[in-house]
């Protein structure tokens, strides 16, 4: 029976760092001179090292394929983990540049867009006041979309929500708050100016909302039905603001947004939109602060994160 692997072992066999690189640059391109570019090292070079990788393990951990190659089980194991390392090592060298110089750095946060409005664009204005050194890259997407960069080390961390599926235990969630929804319509319509229109009134127009399945719509419908009322009339779904709020100024339609986002874009007098003067209590669930199981922020992303957290929104 083979010797059961540990991590001493797999020192004293010589594991190194090289074969790691290799290991995770595979699992990216699936063809070794492709890797070894990436790696900075020739093909023959590569070769080798994954011929060490299998001496070491004790497996093979890749297979060849008519156009390149693919990882074994065990090789994707490896790679995976190795992926991991590299990350780290990657935020431990951000972590030490950080700390020689100060309020220094450059973080990148996924954001859905509710709490990228109310709660991550205030703590992004106070920064830029007391740590202008630190640089900002924001995304607002779907939260699986965030979470997949997050996994892919292309975030630091998330305002979000967890995936579904199996990718659920490789995150970590600090639960922040709910996202009320308004209904937010054109200044013209018929109903901008009702002191108290009835769920009844709103069935009367077209609503445009995401697709069935996002999260906003399912929320929607959820409240419908409890108050025993039909899905709203809708020809068109789509996830794109831009379409959404470009929609309802030439029309009648109706959209249920995150509240923030209504408010932000209807408190201004001169604004073309109008929230309604109804709360059908929707509300989608809980969104927080995701980041990778086990992961350490680096210091000036972990602030951040901290300062959005404890943010209130007005």
């Amino acid at each position: 029976m083979p010797k059961p692997l540990s991590a001493d072992l797999l020192a004293q066999r010589g594991l190194k760092l090289s074969h790691l690189r290799l290991l995770a640059a595979l699992a990216d391109t699936g063809q070794i001179s492709s890797a070894a570019n990436q790696i900075g090292t020739t093909q023959p070079a590569a070769s080798r090292l994954l011929a060490d990788v299998e001496r070491i393990v004790g497996a093979p951990v890749h297979h060849r394929t008519g156009r390149g190659m693919s990882l074994t089980a065990v090789g994707q194991a490896l790679a995976a983990r190795a992926q991991r390392i590299q990350m780290e090592l990657r935020d431990a060298a951000r972590d030490m540049t950080e700390v020689a110089s100060g309020s220094t750095g450059h973080v990148r946060i996924g954001s859905v867009t509710g709490p990228a409005i109310d709660r991550l664009l205030p703590t992004l204005r106070n920064a830029r006041l007391t740590a202008p050194q630190v640089t900002v890259e924001v995304v607002v997407s779907p939260s699986d979309l965030l979470c997949e960069q997050l996994l892919a080390g292309r975030l630091d961390f998330v305002i979000g929500r967890l995936p579904e599926g199996p990718t659920r235990d490789l995150f970590a969630l600090v639960p922040m708050a709910s996202e009320p929804v308004s209904l937010v319509v054109r200044k013209g319509h018929p109903l901008a100016n009702h002191p108290n229109p009835t769920p009844q009134d709103l069935l009367a127009y077209d609503w445009v909302m995401p697709p069935p399945e996002s999260l906003l719509s399912r929320a929607v419908h959820a409240s419908l039905r409890a108050r025993g009322m039909p899905s709203p009339p809708q020809r068109l779904s789509t996830a794109s603001f831009l379409l959404i709020f470009a929609l309802i100024q030439q029309s009648n339609a109706i959209a249920p947004l995150a509240r923030a986002v209504v408010t932000s874009f209807s408190a201004h007098p001169d604004a073309p939109y109008t929230e309604l003067a109804i709360d059908l209590g929707i509300e989608v669930e809980p969104f927080g602060l995701v980041t990778r199981a086990g992961a350490i922020l680096p210091p000036v992303a972990a602030r951040l994160a901290r300062e959005i957290q404890t943010m209130t929104p007005a």
